[in-house]
């Protein structure tokens, strides 16, 4: 018969029980674990910035906002950015206005759709910061018609179809200026409206439509400014334009085409790297054949781009 212990004090310690001890280390790890976790998910949300996101092999996918999806360029550059652990996710807009809002509100991390002048106007009339963290090309806004094969052929008093946004528009009437078929009141300049036509001088009226709309204009006009992708979507003959102004001149750094970030992300190194690969040589060479030749690549720097948007800005308020 075993004696039972009445002294408290006397009775032995039990001995530790196995499983608490497993469970005291899985404890201890897995809330280490979740830390090393939440680590790699600051440092991952600090190296891509926005709204891009990484999965964990520390693949980036990254959203953009175009219009021209379909451009031949796109799925070289897509490519070569895999090559780098990045994946390229693009967001097709069927219009000019939707992709700068989008970016503002976060649903995708760049843009590439417009030009240096586009964006200082939005930035002005929706008092963004919205930045160019990288150049591509300079296409030119080129004269197309239906109805006749040479600049002279269109009569006195023929209608022309010009976009109607602000920045296109105006180059649209600096375009039809230098042809020679209007006069803007003072020479005009990059917010040239059809208010600033010289009537009286000019050979033509103009009729503003959507961008988007010019092409299905021509039929009605005699003649369409048609911007290069709307112009190439609809399969049109870049050599049979009428008329286009000089990529290439230094009147044409408005128009420069940028990829676009939120100014809390400018310094971001993935989308910078997507800008550099831009002018991979392949990438290029995709960019220059879908536009049948007619862009001319520009490699400006950061730095450069922001100074050419700050002045359009300045001279954007300065006329409001």
């Amino acid at each position: 018969m075993t004696n039972t212990p009445t002294d408290p004090d006397s009775v032995p310690d039990l001995p530790d029980n196995p499983a608490e001890r497993r469970n005291g280390l899985m404890t201890g790890l897995s809330i280490a674990a979740v830390a090393v976790i939440a680590a790699v998910a600051v440092l991952i949300s600090h190296f891509t910035g926005g709204t891009s996101r990484a999965d964990a092999s520390g693949r980036v996918t990254v959203k953009i906002g175009t219009t021209d999806q379909s451009s031949d360029f796109w799925p070289v550059l897509t490519r070569r950015a895999a090559e780098e652990g990045i994946d390229i996710e693009l967001v097709n807009f069927t219009d000019y206005t939707q992709a700068n809002p989008a970016l503002s509100q976060k649903q995708i991390d760049l843009n590439l759709f417009q030009h240096l002048l586009f964006l200082a106007n939005h930035n002005v009339a929706d008092k963004d910061t919205l930045t160019p963290i990288g150049s591509t090309v300079v296409v030119p806004l080129s004269l197309y018609s239906k109805k006749h094969t040479a600049l002279q052929d269109i009569p006195v008093h023929g209608r022309v179809a010009i976009p109607n946004d602000p920045t296109n528009q105006a180059r649209a009437l600096l375009v039809l200026q230098q042809a020679g078929l209007l006069k803007l009141k003072g020479g005009g300049s990059v917010l040239a409206t059809p208010a600033d036509v010289d009537t009286a001088a000019s050979k033509v009226a103009v009729t503003p439509v959507d961008a988007s709309q010019t092409v299905a204009s021509l039929p009605s006009v005699d003649a369409a400014v048609i911007n290069n992708n709307f112009a190439l979507d609809a399969e049109l003959d870049p050599s049979k334009a009428l008329y286009g102004d000089d990529p290439s001149k230094p009147e044409a750094e408005p128009y420069i085409n940028v990829f676009v970030a939120r100014a809390a992300d400018k310094n971001n190194p993935t989308y910078l790297k997507i800008a550099k690969l831009y002018h991979e040589a392949a990438v290029k060479k995709a960019a220059i054949d879908a536009s049948k030749g007619t862009a001319v690549a520009v490699d400006h720097p950061q730095a450069d781009l922001e100074r050419i948007l700050a002045s359009l800005e300045k001279t954007v308020r300065a006329a409001h």
